[in-house]
């Protein structure tokens, strides 16, 4: 995610905040690489020079060069000036009570991802006490209504669609339906174009009438740089957008749409598209995407995933397991499969504090995990129970049923046997388990 403009920040920020005094060349030196870093991931022009000479402005004053810790000073700044570039504040969802239908268009163009982008969001306001109806109202895309059914079957949201090619009339259907069924928020995906053109805008117009929607979203492809800061203009000039969702932003190594696209359009970015996955579809937060960027982490974002995959009483019953050294390979094939729930290895470790930047090559492998996971459900419950049963001929069964070598299988149960021994360590450390639990309970209640 925004990994070629994050690197240099991460490194910019990490050389003047090692310096005891900073003069008005350290500033104007890291500003200029800071500018080239910002022109390289092709944000605006003019949103560059905004940003500079915003924050050279302040930064040259005496508040950062006569402070205590001016480079620490002049980070917080530069992190303060891009939040503020990035849209401020999380901007939610205006919808009303579950007592009231709301309605949300998605439009974009062709292959932004609007479709299942569209039943992302969906799976994230079911997820969320919400009782979404998906409308297929894309009638011009081949197959485009069959895969809307697909989604709505794999996440068991319900679709409406009609065998006609009239996407007025199927909305307004549609919006019949759902106050007939109590769905309290309509969905409504609708046609895409390879370019914006007076017809498309005409049937988008004439659909946005008929559904009278809550918020008008457009679905934006991240890596199409500034191009997605044209149509987002574009779109709100014709229809009046309430907001825009990224999509594809974790493959983003620049980070052009998002640095540009409120400053320009005027539009806040309300969601990013993190993954492939059904669930890989977030709120934006400026302030955690700004600090991540920098390098400085997303403990909130980290703990939120975390809590997203496994209870305060799961955890519980984990760290018994772990003091009383019950924890078996059964338990462990369960840890994996709750952390690639939460998205890649890679991104979460850039939530943690001082990690961007400082990770080896190869050092966060998410296939790793998935010879894992495979080598682990190919044993025996018996074996999971009890690893010290798997001798050679087990070891061969394992490696042909996982499709893995014996060298795998012989690392994997290596790997479980150092992780053993640390947690016999850390058994002893009754303290630090209650205290360590106590902050896990803390976290629960205040967020």
């Amino acid at each position: 995610m925004l990994d070629g403009l994050g690197k240099k920040l991460t490194d910019i920020a990490r050389y003047i905040t090692g310096k005891a005094h900073i003069s008005e060349n350290n500033i104007q030196e890291a500003l200029n690489e800071i500018k080239i870093a910002l022109l390289e991931a092709d944000v605006n022009v003019r949103v560059v020079r905004r940003f500079i000479n915003s924050t050279q402005q302040e930064a040259l004053g005496e508040k950062v060069l006569r402070s205590v810790s001016p480079g620490q000073q002049f980070v917080k700044l530069v992190y303060d000036k891009m939040v503020q570039l990035l849209g401020d504040k999380r901007q939610d969802l205006q919808l009303k009570g579950p007592d009231t239908q709301s309605v949300i268009l998605f439009v974009g163009l062709q292959g932004s991802g609007k479709t299942t982008t569209a039943a992302k969001l969906a799976y994230f306001l079911k997820g969320n006490k919400r009782n979404p109806l998906l409308v297929a109202a894309d009638l011009r895309r081949p197959a485009a209504v069959e895969q809307l059914n697909i989604l709505g079957k794999q996440t068991g949201i319900e679709v409406y669609s009609e065998n006609q090619k009239n996407p007025v009339s199927v909305v307004s259907h549609a919006l019949k339906h759902a106050k007939k069924n109590q769905f309290d928020t309509v969905i409504i995906d609708t046609s895409g174009r390879l370019q914006i053109d007076a017809e498309l805008m005409k049937e988008i117009k004439d659909v946005k009438k008929a559904a009278d929607p809550d918020e008008i979203l457009l679905v934006a492809d991240s890596m199409t740089g500034q191009n997605a800061v044209d149509i987002a203009r574009e779109f709100d000039e014709q229809l009046g957008l309430s907001g825009i969702i990224l999509s594809k932003f974790d493959s983003d190594a620049k980070g052009g749409a998002a640095f540009s696209i409120k400053s320009i359009s005027g539009k806040p970015i309300k969601f990013i598209g993190v993954g492939e996955k059904i669930q890989d579809l977030d709120p934006f937060y400026p302030d955690r995407i700004a600090s991540r960027i920098l390098g400085m982490g997303d403990v909130v974002s980290l703990v939120e995933k975390a809590q997203a995959t496994m209870d305060l009483e799961e955890a519980e019953k984990l760290q018994e397991k772990m003091a009383s050294l019950t924890f078996d390979l059964e338990d462990y094939l369960s840890q994996i499969q709750k952390v690639t729930k939460m998205g890649s290895l890679q991104s979460l470790m850039e939530m943690i504090p001082g990690m961007k930047g400082n990770l080896p090559e190869n050092a966060v492998n998410d296939r790793e995990l998935k010879k894992e996971e495979a080598i682990i459900l190919s044993m025996t419950k018996a074996e999971r129970k009890n690893y010290r049963i798997i001798g050679p001929r087990r070891r061969s069964r394992i490696a042909r049923g996982s499709g893995m070598s014996v060298f795998n299988v012989n690392q994997l149960l290596k790997k479980f046997e150092k992780a053993k021994l640390m947690m016999k360590k850390a058994t002893k450390n009754s303290k630090y388990q209650k205290q360590l639990m106590s902050q896990m309970g803390n976290i629960n209640t205040n967020i």
